[in-house]
């Protein structure tokens, strides 16, 4: 199965800062079995949106997971960009998310990620620290065979 990993920020985008996170969620996705992509774009709604649903329709990425851009922040527009390529909501995902984040700090709540489908690819929106993709990974990757399968049929 194959994975597109978008880190969300303009300032890694733009050469000034040092990805950790989109590194951290590859490097899980690879130790998950799954041939992965990663890609850095800036905080452009239009930009992230235009990358989702290239990704997702191109048909042979089953998982687009972000990092970045879901605080609270006026640039912070990855739940936007989602938003507006998903066909359904799959809100299980984001809601086990902030509940998990929420179990290593007070700050857990803040997150504002969203998930769900387009097409057959499910998206899911992590946080944008590398502690809180390795704190959330444990709660998505056991659902993702079966979320493949079920999407696989359409």
């Amino acid at each position: 199965m194959r994975a597109a990993v978008l880190t969300i920020s303009t300032t890694i985008a733009g050469g000034g800062g040092q990805d950790v996170s989109g590194p951290a969620l590859v490097e899980l996705c690879h130790a998950a079995g799954l041939d992965t992509v990663h890609e850095t774009l800036g905080d452009d709604r239009d930009a992230i949106s235009a990358a989702m649903t290239r990704l997702a329709d191109a048909g042979d990425v089953r998982f687009i997971f972000t990092t970045g851009g879901t605080g609270l922040t006026a640039d912070d527009v990855t739940p936007e960009a989602t938003l507006a390529v998903i066909d359904r909501q799959a809100p299980g995902f984001a809601e086990t998310i902030r509940a998990e984040s929420r179990r290593h700090t007070p700050l857990g709540i803040l997150t504002r990620g969203v998930s769900g489908t387009r097409g057959r690819t499910l998206i899911v929106n992590f946080p944008g620290s590398p502690n809180g993709v390795r704190q959330s990974w444990p709660v998505v990757e056991p659902t993702l065979r079966h979320a493949a399968r079920t999407l696989e049929r359409g």
